[in-house]
């Protein structure tokens, strides 16, 4: 259960981009074989492009591999930087929580609106439903980080020199 909950984003991107790669293969397939393409795989293939870039996101909030732009941080003195960074953690929550807020709002409303997919015809909040859990997941990993980096973990002292 530990490796599921530490590794759940790399889980859903692994399945997310396996399944697209499938269906742009059948695509591909269906389209040579008889000249037809398989209409749906536009659809099926933006909506998991959209997953996959935010649980792929939360893997990179995880690590610390977000894009930032860090100089002015860097030639601060340390209690100044370490405001900075707690400043730049309260904002980036912040405008992820909105996120979450607002595609959660998005996903009520196509939920009550009754709206529907144009090419498969299902209901459309069915490709919403993950994204507000996405940013949420974002958060969560975004703080751990942010954790790990204000507190470091301590080295353990080796009895004898790793060769």
């Amino acid at each position: 259960m530990r490796f599921l909950l530490q590794e759940f984003e790399k889980i859903v991107c692994a399945v997310l981009f396996l399944g697209m790669t499938l269906i742009g293969f059948i695509n591909v397939v269906v389209r040579y074989a008889t000249h037809y393409s398989f209409a749906a795989s536009e659809e099926l293939l933006t909506n998991g492009f959209l997953l996959l870039t935010v649980f792929g996101a939360a893997i990179a909030a995880r690590r610390g591999q977000h894009l930032a732009v860090t100089i002015v941080q860097d030639f601060l003195p340390r209690p100044v930087a370490r405001a900075v960074f707690l400043l730049s953690v309260i904002l980036s929550v912040l405008l992820l929580a909105a996120s979450a807020w607002f595609s959660w709002a998005t996903l009520m409303n196509q939920m009550d609106s009754g709206i529907r997919s144009y090419a498969l015809g299902v209901p459309a909040w069915w490709y919403q439903i993950g994204l507000p859990f996405g940013f949420a997941l974002i958060i969560i990993r975004y703080l751990q980080h942010a954790a790990e980096t204000w507190h470091p973990p301590r080295q353990k002292s080796q009895a004898s020199p790793s060769v």
